[in-house]
């Protein structure tokens, strides 16, 4: 259930309600938002809300009925913005991450991350460890490919996002890492989530490719159960019955999301769609819909790229679209996030 505070209550009141939940075996997760404070308490215990209700400093009490609790719009109604030094994302700024499929050398993203920066990315993207069908296919550079992005990233004063495939890389990714992408194969990989909830990181949770969204919408719950509400979600198509497209991106999933969750969404078209001239169609859509984040797959030569150049910009593309996202952003009553000088 969710105990909404009096606009004034005192700290006191907030303490006394935690500790009456708390002695009634609940887990207690308590969200300041600008006039009052939410407690968020999850547990199997059936209690008469009347209980709360008269306790003083109590506004209102409310039973949740999804099974997610945490990452329900009931507990935080303004919506989560998460800040990253100087980046937010969520609220109404959409912010574009991009970069390389792979990480394949310091000098790659060194270029990448400049141009991106210069058309105003504030995220690069790149795989270091890589989930892929086969066991003989490029697996990734490991900590070497960390460093590579984390030092062309410091260059340029952008932000590192990155996939970790198991719980032995969270080490390196409090190291290297701004924000932990967790991706669509690893969606449901509880024991991961679980980890990464016991982390202060951000971590951006992408839709399995079968998922609904109260499945992932259950998967952020793992991860904020454990203590971690950094958590962004990423819609990145599923898998249909069309075979023209890698995946069908579900853009109706964006206002849904925002509806039924406070937590900011991400769109990432590339792996939606599969096909380079096709994802800034889709990034414009889902900047129409609303979307706080693009996750864009960017290369200076895609077609040498190591893996997925078929669905990977060139920079040339990259500028054009960023270029076209401003102005659709402007259209709908959103902006595109933008850097401060270096």
């Amino acid at each position: 259930m969710v105990i909404v505070m009096k606009q004034h209550a005192t700290d006191s009141q907030i303490e006394g309600v935690v500790e009456k939940l708390v002695s009634q075996g609940f887990d207690v997760h308590r969200s300041t938002g600008v006039e009052r404070t939410i407690l968020g308490a999850v547990g199997a215990k059936v209690v008469d809300i009347r209980d709360y209700e008269l306790v003083e400093g109590v506004q209102e009490v409310h039973r949740i009925t999804q099974p997610y609790k945490l990452a329900s719009r009931a507990f935080r109604p303004e919506g989560t913005v998460i800040e990253i030094k100087d980046v937010k994302i969520g609220g109404g700024e959409t912010v574009v991450m991009a970069g390389p499929c792979t990480i394949e050398d310091y000098e790659q993203c060194n270029l990448i991350g400049e141009r991106i920066r210069a058309a105003g990315a504030r995220v690069i993207r790149g795989g270091a460890f890589k989930p892929r069908t086969s066991p003989y296919s490029f697996q990734g550079h490991g900590e070497e490919g960390l460093k590579s992005i984390r030092k062309a990233a410091d260059n340029h004063g952008l932000l590192v996002i990155s996939e970790i495939m198991e719980s032995s890389q969270l080490p390196l990714a409090q190291e290297y890492i701004d924000i932990i992408q967790i991706g669509a194969r690893n969606m449901q990989n509880y024991g991961l989530l679980r980890d990464i909830g016991q982390t202060d990181i951000p971590a951006l949770l992408k839709r399995g490719m079968s998922a609904t969204i109260s499945d992932l919408l259950l998967a952020a719950e793992y991860i904020m159960s454990e203590g971690n509400h950094r958590v962004i979600l990423c819609e990145r198509g599923i898998r249909t019955f069309e075979t023209h497209t890698r995946n069908t991106l579900d853009i109706s999933a964006i206002p849904v999301i925002h509806e039924l969750s406070h937590l900011p969404i991400v769109v990432d078209p590339s792996h939606a769609i599969g096909i380079r001239d096709k994802v800034p169609p889709l990034a414009r859509a889902a900047m129409a819909a609303g979307a706080d984040g693009l996750l864009l797959e960017v290369h200076h030569d895609p077609d040498n790229a190591i893996c997925d150049g078929a669905q990977t910009m060139t920079l040339e593309q990259f500028d054009d679209l960023m270029g076209e996202l401003k102005v659709i952003a402007g259209a709908v009553g959103r902006k595109t996030a933008t850097a401060n000088a270096l």
